[in-house]
């Protein structure tokens, strides 16, 4: 490996190169969020370390504290987590090819329900993209109790989602140092990390910060809790004064997650835990704001996999025909009947189906089609994408899915890291190859066409919902789960209009 120095803001930093990439990893885009000072507080600018030494950054930084289930590469967990990571081609940095220009931009934010994730996760390493030609950062950002709890006492909420804003700050302000183009950003992530970006897009306190958006599986659309509701529950929870808290060492608040985000949630209810509307990072109810109009004019290409759920809901204690039919009316009231046809469930052996299939069009197929619709309907470029390559299996045992999250992996071409012993099949590295090639050209130019995919139109080049079907074969498809989709549609319409 070879050392390389980039100047920041902040000063300069030392990374180093090896095959034709540069990297930095744990470098701070925010002060420490740590002590009674720094907890629950809104992210505050880096202090400079001067002219001197260049900073290290040949390790990743810590973690945000959260529960197990993060896959990492960090040291552990610290509240001292506000860091990037970037990638870059070698010879951008250098300047070898003047005639090049800057390279495209893509800033990922990782998922996990808003309560776990990791920017050093192994499956979302970027060198692979920035060996294509592109800069790729990952992001740190607060989350759990530490990044969305809302209390009377605190000066804001949503610091998880104002720890993003300042890292696409950081971007915009150092990237070029690194080869990258300030002037075309991407900002793109998974189920929270997409929620999270569908959300700033309609923040005023984003405006600016990219200029494209891919949303993989955003669990968006949803009605939120306002400001008052996320407060009443935190002081339930943690008592009408959040002083004997704010020195509770980060392991013992970890441990109290629980009593504001419970194991099995509702599918239309609001969650506290998770941005609010609050009414100043996020003004309004998302679904409100793209329905009027009132989001940044950005190109966003949106999609999400085949199976969404069924992982996600394999442990809900919901196992008969009598306890499917009990959430049913939980959720859609007199309209059970209804939701009963249209996740026909006749069996106990048929129960996991429906839920899986009822989780997934709740939480992340309706999203996904109204994003893409709202986006459309401006005149803005949107297309739509539903991944549904199973994941390979060991010999005799049988596939499914694909299931939420599988397809990060692909986008990031590092199948091997993802799927272990089994390994990718050549139809695997195939559909890798021109997801890799949509994602980076959608990045560079607005427009993930050309390749050797088939046209991919755009959301509103028809009345019949187009969306490209992300499978060994690769072919457009038209009105994905779209009964199930206009009635979840017509439900949170008039449950909140």
């Amino acid at each position: 490996m070879t050392p390389v120095v980039v100047g920041t803001q902040a000063g300069s930093v030392e990374g180093s190169v090896e095959g034709g990439v540069a990297r930095f990893f744990g470098l701070p885009f925010a002060a420490p969020p740590v002590g009674p000072e720094g907890r629950w507080r809104a992210p505050a600018p880096v202090a400079p370390w001067g002219s001197g030494a260049p900073r290290p950054a040949h390790a990743f930084g810590f973690d945000c504290p959260q529960p197990p289930g993060a896959t990492s590469r960090a040291p552990g967990q610290s509240e001292d987590c506000l860091t990037l990571n970037v990638w870059a081609p070698a010879d951008a940095i250098a300047g070898a090819d003047p005639d090049a220009g800057p390279a495209p931009v893509v800033v990922w934010f990782y998922g996990g329900s808003f309560l776990f994730g990791s920017g050093s996760d192994p499956v979302c390493d970027g060198t692979n993209l920035a060996g294509r030609g592109a800069v790729v950062v990952t992001v740190n950002y607060r989350v759990g109790l530490f990044g969305f709890l809302a209390h009377p006492d605190l000066p804001v909420a949503n610091v998880g989602l104002l720890d993003m804003i300042a890292a696409l700050d950081w971007v915009r302000a150092n990237i070029a140092g690194f080869g990258g183009d300030p002037g075309n950003v991407t900002a793109f992530g998974v189920s929270a990390g997409s929620a999270s970006l569908s959300l700033l897009l309609t923040s005023p306190l984003a405006e600016g910060r990219f200029d494209r958006l891919i949303l993989q599986s955003p669990g968006s659309f949803r009605p939120l809790a306002s400001m008052a509701d996320a407060q009443a529950a935190a002081m339930e929870a943690f008592g009408p004064s959040i002083e004997p808290w704010l020195s509770v060492p980060a392991g013992e608040l970890l441990a109290e997650t629980g009593r504001l985000a419970p194991k099995v949630r509702r599918l239309m209810a609001p969650r506290v835990l998770r941005p609010i509307a609050d009414g100043i990072v996020i003004p309004q109810d998302e679904r409100h704001a793209y329905a009027t109009g009132a989001f940044h004019r950005v190109p966003v290409l949106v999609g999400g996999n085949l199976d969404e759920g069924s992982r996600l809901t394999a442990g809900w204690p919901i196992a008969t025909v009598d306890a499917w039919r009990e959430l049913l009316a939980l959720e859609f009231g007199s309209r059970a009947d209804e939701a009963a046809r249209l996740w026909p469930v006749d069996s106990a052996d048929e129960v996991p189906i429906g839920l899986g299939e009822l989780f997934g069009d709740t939480q992340f197929s309706l999203g996904a089609r109204g994003i893409a619709r709202a986006v459309a309907a401006t005149g803005t470029p949107a297309w739509r994408y539903l991944f549904a390559r199973p994941r390979p299996v060991a010999p005799g045992v049988p596939g499914d899915g694909p299931h939420h999250g599988e397809e990060v992996p692909y986008v990031f071409g590092t199948l091997d890291a993802a799927f272990g012993s089994v390994g990718p099949e050549p139809a695997d590295r195939a559909l890798s190859e021109a997801m890799i090639g949509a994602w980076l050209r959608f990045a560079a130019t607005g427009d993930p066409n050309s390749g050797e995919l088939p046209r991919w139109p755009p959301v509103g080049a028809d009345d019949g919902e187009p969306y490209l079907v992300l499978d060994e074969a690769i072919e457009v498809g038209h009105g994905h789960r779209r009964p199930q989709l206009d009635f979840l549609d017509w439900i949170v319409t008039s449950t909140n209009d």
